[in-house]
């Protein structure tokens, strides 16, 4: 199940020029969007572990890119 809200994302579209936007398109990006921040919160744990932290810092995720 989807965590992130249609409504924003599909704002950032509109945001972005489109001046109409499918709700296909913006469940696509919302997915997408999903898939990456889920990606880099993996990758953001695995340092704070190397680190023998428990917790995720700021400069855990900048790293993680």
């Amino acid at each position: 199940m989807a965590e992130l809200p249609l409504a924003p994302v599909k704002r950032i579209i509109k945001q972005s020029g489109a001046s109409r936007v499918s709700e296909d398109a913006v469940r696509e990006l919302r997915d997408d969007l999903e898939r990456h921040a889920k990606e880099r919160a993996r990758e953001s744990k695995q340092l704070a572990e190397h680190a023998d932290r428990k917790t995720v810092q700021a400069d855990d995720v900048r790293a993680s890119r």
